[in-house]
């Protein structure tokens, strides 16, 4: 009967420390992949933190550059209008000018002789439509005589100032409308008028 009860005893000592040898080793495994499993997340957390802080410092490089360029485009564009302005003023008198029919006739009188010694053509003149009253007689009377040669005009709504002479033939014109003297005016006076703005 010892017998008996030392082989039941040493057979459940042996079933007890291998049972406790067995857990001790799944608790060591789970412990195991308990510690891989939070390593592993909190490497794709630092990961995705990562990322995210690259992408923030990317944005805020491109917000940072968008906004310069923004900001030099807005202050180009805001310094060509202070030009743009500053000359529509300088210019203004002149374009009244080129709207005044006793002005108009003086230059386009002294622009026709020249033709008239240089071309042995008839001559075309655009007119601003608005002055068709007051130029008309001029141009089919006075012009005709002082130039000793045909004078053709049409009045156009295009033209508000000035005038476009050229031969009858429509080869070529020389324009002196309000337009284009402001435009050739401003071309002009844009270097100075930047130069004494923005230095």
């Amino acid at each position: 009967m010892d017998k008996l009860q030392e082989l039941t005893q040493k057979l459940y000592e042996e079933g007890l420390s291998k049972g406790k040898q067995e857990g001790e080793a799944i608790l060591s495994k789970a412990k195991a992949d308990a510690e891989a499993i939070v390593k592993k997340a909190t490497e794709e957390a630092e990961a995705i933190l990562s990322k995210a802080r690259k992408e923030a410092d990317d944005l805020r490089v491109r917000v940072e550059g968008d906004v310069k360029t923004a900001s030099a485009q807005a202050l180009q564009a805001t310094k060509a209008d202070i030009e743009s302005l500053i000359i529509a003023k300088a210019v203004e008198p002149a374009g009244a000018a080129l709207k005044e029919p006793g002005f108009l006739k003086a230059v386009i009188t002294e622009v026709a002789k020249r033709f008239s010694a240089e071309e042995s053509q008839d001559l075309s003149l655009i007119l601003p439509e608005a002055l068709q009253g007051e130029l008309e007689p001029f141009v089919k009377g006075e012009l005709a005589k002082a130039v000793g040669k045909g004078v053709e005009a049409s009045f156009s709504k295009k033209v508000a100032g000035g005038f476009s002479i050229g031969p009858k033939d429509g080869s070529y014109f020389i324009s002196l409308t309000e337009e284009s003297f402001k435009a050739l005016i401003g071309e002009y006076m844009r270097p100075a008028t930047k130069k004494i703005l923005f230095g």
